[in-house]
């Protein structure tokens, strides 16, 4: 009797074992809602399906999303927004409202697993709601508690901008600034309750920004020759993904919390971007994308030098590209669909089909920085009324921005909203472009290799 209870109870740890590897090596993605032209949430549901999707994050706890989901084998991760941070973080009583409004009519027929509060919040908030964060997070577990909802794991989605440093990986640490009073009680209560740092990670923006220095290859997982020894920690690295997370597991480890988990909340490549936004294409983004996802479901799993062995769950960004994010052309062409449903290329998050049954990849135009003039005019078919409330602010700022096209002056006539606007973005890109101004205008405009000028009237430009 005793050998085979012996027997019996290593057959259960072996099913737990084999179970939880295979539920946590499983990839997700990031269901965004910033679009106007995006597909219903119960036709999404069945497209993060279709794609081999097992878990979906959603940036807040819409219901229709939600109920969507009711009834499905998706393990779901569900936001509290920022703006919430504050209040809640000092009145138990709205935490408890908001996980009565929010979770209980769902779970458990929804797979609700994962509760971040707030995203970003570091990078995107004023400062003032930064020491909300972790007192927020208390007041929701607790309220988690309190419904006994044990399952679900309360954390934060971070960025990698919240170290001081990131290279080499030993070398990571966290921001001075932060460091004792948000990340380490964060740390504290992820360790207290076992739950897990959400970390955003995108190779393409070192890359982009640094890629005379960083090998393209390097960062789509595709060197085979490459390596990087940490000086440090004599740990060899063969991609830039593993790098950026080691860096903020060593980061952790500095102030005393080594055995953190990490979640991979978001990562992703652009499809398209900006004419200044050297590597945004299909090739690219199918490349990183399918490495990343072979990475992440590898059995047995391959984990980072740092934690060899281990399973980093995660979360690929986005199911769709967006046409309602702010920002740069590349915030708008994440998505691994469009918003009709199609798919912007070949994907399988389930990490099984191999690449030879995709369809061939458009060949790169825009691994090389684009060298030349660009000007920045206003975007087709957009709001009369937005867009002279976007002239006149470009026209309100910096020098003469917009003397020439006052009336009699060389760029006034043809005398039209949209020839005036394009001139005014131009004329403030040109000015402030060296200070971080963007050519957007609240998706007003878009930048453009043709120059506009036309007879006297000379755009003002930007050289790359």
């Amino acid at each position: 009797m005793l050998k085979m209870g012996l027997l019996s109870l290593f057959f259960h740890f072996l099913f737990l074992s084999i179970s939880s590897g295979e539920i946590s090596s499983q990839v997700g993605i990031n269901y965004g809602q910033l679009g106007d032209n995006l597909p219903s949430p119960e036709k999404s549901v069945k497209l993060i399906q279709s794609i081999g999707g097992k878990r979906v994050t959603i940036y807040d706890a819409n219901p229709d999303i939600l109920n969507a989901l009711r009834g499905t084998d998706l393990q779901v991760s569900i936001m509290v927004p920022n703006q919430h941070l504050t209040n809640i973080s000092t009145n138990q009583k709205l935490a408890d409202s908001w996980i009565q409004s929010n979770v209980l009519p769902f779970y458990p027929k929804v797979k609700i697993r994962y509760l971040l509060v707030g995203n970003e919040v570091i990078s995107s908030s004023p400062k003032e709601i930064w020491y909300s964060i972790v007192p927020a997070m208390r007041k929701i577990k607790n309220a988690l508690n309190t419904h006994r909802l044990n399952k679900i794991k309360v954390g934060t989605s971070m960025a990698m901008d919240v170290l001081e440093s990131s290279f080499p990986p030993s070398n990571g640490t966290f921001r001075s600034d932060i460091a004792d009073p948000i990340v380490k009680p964060m740390l504290q209560f992820l360790s207290r309750t076992k739950s897990f740092y959400f970390l955003d990670v995108y190779p393409y923006f070192p890359w982009s920004t640094d890629s005379n220095n960083i090998n393209l290859d390097y960062a789509l997982f595709v060197s085979r020759t490459i390596k990087y020894t940490d000086p440090v920690s004599n740990l060899t690295y063969s991609n830039l993904f593993d790098q950026m997370v080691d860096s903020v597991i060593f980061a952790m480890e500095k102030l005393g919390y080594p055995d953190v988990r990490i979640w991979i909340a978001e990562t992703g490549w652009p499809n398209a971007g900006d004419i200044d936004q050297i590597g945004a294409n299909i090739y690219n983004a199918a490349t990183y994308n399918r490495n990343v996802i072979k990475k992440l479901t590898a059995k047995p799993p391959v984990g980072t030098p740092a934690r060899p062995g281990r399973v980093l769950p995660s979360f690929i960004f986005a199911l769709y590209n967006e046409n309602q994010k702010p920002g740069p052309g590349t915030e708008r062409h994440f998505g691994l669909l469009y918003p009709n449903g199609s798919n912007v290329y070949g994907i399988d998050l389930s990490g099984k089909t191999p690449d030879s049954a995709y369809e061939p990849l458009p060949k790169p135009t825009n691994n090389e920085p684009y060298k030349g003039k660009v000007w920045c005019v206003a975007a087709r078919g957009v709001n009369a009324s937005e867009l002279g409330s976007a002239l006149s602010y470009a026209c309100s700022q910096g020098n003469k921005t917009c003397d020439p096209i006052q009336p009699g002056k060389e760029c006034f006539k043809p005398d039209s909203l949209v020839w005036h606007a394009s001139y005014a973005f131009s004329s403030y890109w040109s000015q402030f472009k060296k200070t971080g101004a963007t050519c957007y205008f609240n998706g007003l405009a878009i930048p453009t290799a043709k120059d506009p000028s036309f007879g006297r009237c000379k755009f003002p430009s930007v050289t790359l």
